[in-house]
């Protein structure tokens, strides 16, 4: 097989093929978690840290280091490097033992209980986990696709993508114009777009105050509209113009060649675009036959799958309800499925499923706004059962209180997620 002991980290294996982790295993339940994010990586760790070592646990990620989207923004605003968002799974290896796999997932077979690596092989589960983000709508912005990414970068998947638009900003002309296609609904972090807006402004006030930012919307409204709008007309006059789908904004095309932008027939030159296509479930899901149109639909009490009851499903990928597709959300949710998880193998107390999300935006310096809610399941839905949201003309110091606020949340999940 072409996998080897490279693509593994932690419980000191030398193997051919994949059989040895799971001799290793010695008859212990066996989970597979597919993808190595907000959600994948807390199921994998609270699985393995609660089961006292009477489940075998493997990660499958193809990335050895994991970039977060939730704070990339501020690293395009200057507010932190890279590196503050690079993560490693090491400890979820050491210190969980953890089988952590660096490979693609390319497929499920649901019969026989077990997952393919592109590297060649499959690895067995009694149950599994899917947490693998999102991927794109082919055609959802006329003239883009994956092969224009190197040109007019989406960033919605962090790393590279995230230091190649943060690299295009800065090296606009002066008096430059930056083009934003936003997302149609539903897409990972609803306010996302525009608090990267507001820290593309933040530079571009710094570097080039001439320079302009257009965003071409097709959505009426958006997360937190009357804050960032607020956010916009005090930090960042006349330079933000957002155009919504009553002007054409849900009618735009992009050609990659010449860097233009059609918006409802007004051609756009641009010097940056940042095309942020319309959204689904990661690939694996439907390769998985678990999907419906672009999502997975789960049973909010415990994230399984409704299409195959050895199968849950977390985070962006998902139609659970009201929660947003956040990294909040996806932690939350897998707290929730490993406890189910647990009690489906071992017998363990499986407690009433509740899950909460706060979504933090930075708009300017030490001027942050947050909106979140708590949620509890129904038959039908994860449904809100409390909310709250920042409120228009707060004063400096509550905006400041809520930025580092932020700050906190952000050490605390990535710890929750990594040990």
């Amino acid at each position: 097989m072409a996998l080897n002991r490279r693509h593994f980290i932690g419980s000191g294996i030398a193997l051919a093929g994949l059989s040895a982790p799971m001799v290793q295993a010695q008859g212990r339940p066996r989970v597979v978690v597919v993808g190595g994010g907000a959600g994948g990586a807390t199921a994998a760790r609270y699985i393995a840290k609660d089961s006292n070592g009477e489940i075998d646990v493997t990660l499958i990620e193809p990335s050895r280091t994991y970039y977060t989207c939730f704070f990339s923004n501020l690293y395009i605003g200057g507010f932190r490097d890279l590196q503050s968002t690079a993560h490693d799974y090491g400890r979820l290896a050491s210190d969980y033992g953890i089988n952590v796999v660096h490979d693609w997932a390319t497929g499920v077979d649901r019969d026989a209980r077990t997952v393919a690596l592109a590297g060649g092989g499959s690895v067995p589960y009694d149950r599994l986990i899917l947490s693998p983000g999102i991927d794109f709508v082919a055609g959802s912005v006329a003239g883009w696709d994956l092969s224009a990414q190197g040109v007019m970068p989406h960033a919605y998947k962090a790393g590279t993508q995230t230091t190649l638009l943060k690299a295009q900003i800065e090296a606009m002309p002066e008096g430059g114009t930056f083009v934003m296609v936003a997302p149609p609904n539903p897409y990972r972090c609803p306010p996302g777009p525009y608090e990267r807006i507001s820290m593309v402004a933040h530079v571009l006030k710094e570097r080039n105050p001439t320079a302009k930012i257009i965003i071409a919307d097709p959505k009426e409204k958006f997360s937190k509209q009357g804050l960032f709008e607020e956010g916009w007309q005090k930090h960042y006059t006349g330079m933000i113009e957002r155009i919504g789908p009553d002007f054409g904004g849900g009618n735009t095309s992009v050609n990659p060649q010449t860097m233009e932008v059609d918006i409802d027939g007004e051609v756009i030159k641009a010097d940056v675009v940042n095309v942020i296509p319309a959204q689904k479930a990661g690939l694996i899901c439907e390769a998985a036959g678990l999907t419906e149109g672009n999502w997975v639909p789960v049973d909010g009490h415990s994230m399984v799958s409704r299409m195959d009851e050895n199968i849950y499903v977390l985070g962006d990928a998902t139609n659970q309800g009201d929660m947003p597709k956040s990294g909040f959300s996806a932690n939350s949710q897998a707290k929730v499925a490993a406890m189910a998880v647990r009690g489906a193998l071992t017998g363990s107390r499986v407690f009433p499923a509740k899950y909460s999300n706060t979504c933090w935006s930075l708009i300017a310096t030490d001027d942050g706004v947050k909106v979140g809610a708590a949620y509890e399941p129904t038959e039908e839905k994860i449904a809100s059962v409390s909310s709250f949201v920042s409120q228009t003309g707060e004063d400096a110091a509550m905006r400041k209180a809520t930025f580092e606020e932020s700050i906190g949340w952000y050490e605390g999940i990535t710890s929750d997620m990594f040990g």
